[in-house]
């Protein structure tokens, strides 16, 4: 009697993977700007598998120095009891610290402050008509700030987490290939640190990961699928070009990982930017060595201060407007990761000047050219 094949689990939020983290280590020198750290996660027995272009999903816990600043702020021992999601009580220590977002503030909760507080200023923040008031209100604090405002206010807290926001998972670009990292997963994510309001915060998944995870720390992950951000088949002879800046960079490093193992055929430019080489050329050994055996054929970098004017990819770009175009005519895809609000703008304009400028378009004529590459997924975003 023949039995059926054993179906892989379908994780989810609800039924994440418990991964561990294996290695970190910093890709930015000291002196940097900022921190940039790489990371690799062990798979092992999750049987999670996943294609260069999806991104693993990461459920962070919060910073316990900030629950307590929160309970403090609440007046609450941490101790009180509070329903689980997930069934029977727990503490609100435990229920701050793993379910509910207290980094972002939801407008609950400053409806119930205001009406608590008899502020009526308060009260209208919430309003449609000053959504841009509320968001520069909101910009650089966290429910920690906004119960501090209203020192005279009291909640019950089974009352306090039901105006609660839940704590998110995170998303981050995977940047290593399955092929040539069997159960393994890696990460390339930027330490957000900043100072704000007079205290000093953090990015609540890029400093769980920095500060607050070892080898032993349970990691719940499942894999997002990145449908639209997808390699050619490798016996194909299609072109790439990746442009990828900072953290942006790490799917393409899954990309030329694919790309060795398999052997593929087209040939593959990459443009990298970030502040300076001398601390910030993440993984510069190895394009070097797919520069060398051939996975690369052509790489451009632009680093921001290492001279009197500001240098970015689109200047890059727009260097090598010919060529850029040339590839593009041969049927190549251009793919971009990083930041939406600028970068990604820019690398859009330039790819229009680009196409303006060498194909001799009018400016309908680059809109079309432009529709179309989209449409025939030749440019491919992934952008946050």
């Amino acid at each position: 009697m023949s039995h059926p094949a054993p179906t892989k689990p379908a994780y989810s939020l609800k039924n994440p993977a418990i991964a561990k983290l294996k290695l970190a280590r910093d890709l930015t020198g000291p002196g940097a700007a900022k921190n940039t750290r790489h990371y690799e996660i062990d798979l092992c027995g999750t049987g999670l598998e996943f294609l260069p272009g999806d991104s693993l999903a990461v459920l962070p816990t919060n910073d316990p120095k900030l629950v307590d600043l929160l309970l403090g702020a609440l007046g609450f021992s941490g101790n009180e009891e509070v329903p689980n999601p997930k069934g029977g009580n727990y503490s609100i220590r435990q229920a701050l610290t793993e379910t509910y977002s207290i980094t972002e503030v939801d407008n609950k909760l400053i409806k119930a402050l205001a009406e608590k507080a008899g502020n009526s200023d308060l009260a209208t923040l919430t309003t449609p008509e000053r959504k841009d008031d509320l968001k520069n209100y909101l910009w650089g604090r966290d429910v920690v700030d906004i119960v501090q405002g209203e020192p005279g206010v009291k909640f019950e807290p089974v009352e306090f987490v039901g105006l609660m926001r839940k704590l998110l998972i995170r998303l981050y670009s995977i940047s290593s290939s399955l092929r040539a990292f069997p159960d393994q997963v890696h990460l390339t994510i930027a330490t957000v640190r900043y100072e704000s309001h007079g205290r000093l915060r953090g990015g609540v998944c890029s400093t769980f990961l920095a500060d607050r995870v070892d080898n032993n720390t349970p990691l719940p992950t499942f894999i997002k699928a990145g449908m639209g951000f997808r390699l050619p088949e490798p016996t194909e002879e299609t072109p790439i070009i990746m442009c990828g800046p900072g953290t942006g960079i790490a799917p393409f490093r899954s990309f030329l990982q694919e790309r060795q193992v398999t052997g593929a055929k087209g040939k593959a430019w990459l443009l990298f930017g970030e502040i300076n080489r001398a601390t910030c050329f993440f993984y510069e050994n190895e394009w070097e060595g797919y520069l060398a055996d051939g996975t690369l054929h052509k790489l451009d970098t632009a680093f921001s201060r290492d001279q009197a004017q500001k240098l970015y990819v689109q200047h890059r770009m727009l260097e090598n407007s010919r060529s850029i175009y040339d590839w593009l005519e041969q049927g190549a895809i251009f793919y971009v990761c990083g930041d939406a609000s600028r970068m990604a703008t820019d690398v859009d304009n330039a790819l229009r000047e680009i196409v303006a400028k060498e194909g001799g378009k009018s400016p309908e004529q680059v809109n079309e050219y432009m529709e179309a590459l989209k449409a025939a997924k030749r440019y491919r975003r992934d952008v946050y």
